[in-house]
């Protein structure tokens, strides 16, 4: 136990190393790096909430390596990416923006929580749709497009879902489609990281819903 919510075991460091090399080759190819363990919980210095490593830090800055200056990372993981946020909360050719249930796990990632290139957007227990895509519309794309990034790579959490066990949110699959579709039309390049999602009869479905949106034409 690394923590009370994080267990790891004999192989889970091949793993989370795995998961990182798959994030940053998802960031190179434009694709969607299904892996576990999730990392935007993940820390500079520990791990945290399931997460070893940070998989979308660490795959946003081999991109700004290979010649990328501006990266933006959009997080719709039902809780705060308080790691990925820490990580980049000084630097200002990285824009982080987190949609999240609030107050919610792990306490972080209030209205108050802002900088020039932090966002949060904290949501009342009970959005669905609808009001993820408003905040998407009138909160997140004007603060991007401002940014002008050159790639955005998503957090893609799944736990925002109507049936997931772990949070109280109603986000469908038509919604997930539609905040891919939304996400990749912020970038000339869009990847995605898988982060949360918990109901494994859901997940697959919600995924292809996801690609299907980051894959539809801008």
């Amino acid at each position: 136990m690394l923590d009370p919510d994080t267990v790891v075991s004999p192989t889970s460091y091949e793993a989370a190393l795995l998961a990182a090399g798959c994030a940053i080759e998802a960031a190179e190819r434009g694709g969607f790096a299904l892996v576990r363990p999730p990392g935007h919980h993940a820390l500079p210095g520990r791990a945290m909430g399931f997460c070893l490593f940070d998989n979308i830090a660490i795959a946003a800055r081999d991109a700004q390596a290979q010649g990328i200056e501006r990266v933006a990372i959009v997080d719709w993981d039902v809780h705060h990416g308080n790691g990925t946020e820490e990580i980049f909360r000084d630097d200002p050719s990285v824009f982080f923006v987190s949609m999240h249930q609030w107050p919610f796990y792990p306490g972080t990632g209030g209205a108050d929580d802002q900088n020039d290139t932090t966002l949060n957007v904290p949501l009342s227990a009970g959005c669905g749709d609808e009001d993820y895509e408003r905040a998407f519309d009138h909160v997140v794309e004007p603060a991007l497009r401002a940014f002008e990034p050159e790639l955005v790579i998503v957090s893609a959490g799944f736990d925002a879902h109507t049936e997931d066990p772990l949070a109280s949110m109603n986000v469908t699959e038509d919604g997930f489609r539609e905040l891919a579709r939304r996400s990749a039309a912020l970038a000339p390049r869009v990847a995605a990281v898988l982060e949360g999602g918990y109901d494994p009869r859901t997940l697959p479905g919600l995924v292809e819903a996801a690609l299907e949106g980051f894959s539809a034409e801008r």
